[in-house]
């Protein structure tokens, strides 16, 4: 049973969405503040965290970053609860290191939808041969990346993002193509979250970030002989 560690100080929607969570499988664990909350993932990993923005103490966008920065709760799948539903804050929330965001007031349908979506998308492929581009190695079986023989940390978003970049090397893919490849069953999901997840996979992969050019008006390609022209713009445009 998967469990899902409900970080939110409203005692009343904490427990509307735990008994959501019970009926559909899940086993909620709730903490009402950053205290309480970093205290129960010492303890042990959950599956995947319902994160708000506005707690008591630390905020979530707070410990979301330092989750992220954290080795042993980066890989931990979160999706950001808040009032602050504006293209700004989305952004700042995906760009703390959340895999998904929704904003109150929200139906239990959908967040369990985005629940699901987000914990497929955690799964990483399961079956395939090693990838190679130029200097660039990703296996999906031991779910390992390298550059030039150094291992590459990435979430797991990134790592099925890069992993279909590399199986389709030198192709363009709209970011509506990547929604579909790469998130699947994206009905809440925005075009916008895959360029904040392309900004990421640049900065995970370091010296190879320039590997992932931006084709202005077109979308994304992996190729293993960038172009300083197309990378600059690339950059400019994911940030």
């Amino acid at each position: 049973m998967p469990s899902v560690l409900v970080v939110e100080d409203e005692s009343a929607i904490a427990e509307l969405i735990a008994v959501n969570l019970r009926h559909n499988g899940f086993r909620p664990i709730w903490a009402m503040d950053s205290v309480t909350a970093q205290r129960d993932l010492d303890a042990a990993l959950p599956d995947l965290i319902l994160l708000d923005w506005m707690l008591p103490g630390e905020s979530g966008l707070t410990l979301a970053k330092r989750w992220r920065a954290d080795p042993r709760t980066q890989a931990v799948p979160v999706i950001m609860l808040t009032a602050r539903g504006d293209e700004a804050d989305r952004v700042a929330g995906l760009d703390a290191g959340a895999d998904d965001y929704i904003a109150k007031p929200f139906s239990t349908k959908e967040l369990l939808a985005r629940i699901r979506a987000v914990l497929r998308r955690r799964t990483p492929e399961q079956a395939g041969e090693p990838l190679t581009v130029g200097r660039l190695v990703l296996d999906p079986m031991t779910h390992r990346a390298s550059f030039e023989d150094h291992p590459l940390k990435l979430g797991p978003t990134e790592f099925k993002l890069l992993h279909y970049l590399m199986g389709h090397a030198e192709r363009v893919h709209s970011r509506a193509q990547l929604l579909d490849h790469v998130w699947g069953d994206h009905v809440y999901i925005e075009e916008r979250t895959v360029d904040v997840h392309v900004k990421r996979l640049r900065e995970a992969l370091a010296d190879a970030g320039v590997m992932v050019e931006t084709v202005r008006g077109a979308g994304y390609r992996l190729t293993a002989t960038p172009a300083p022209s197309v990378v600059t713009a690339g950059a400019i445009k994911a940030q």
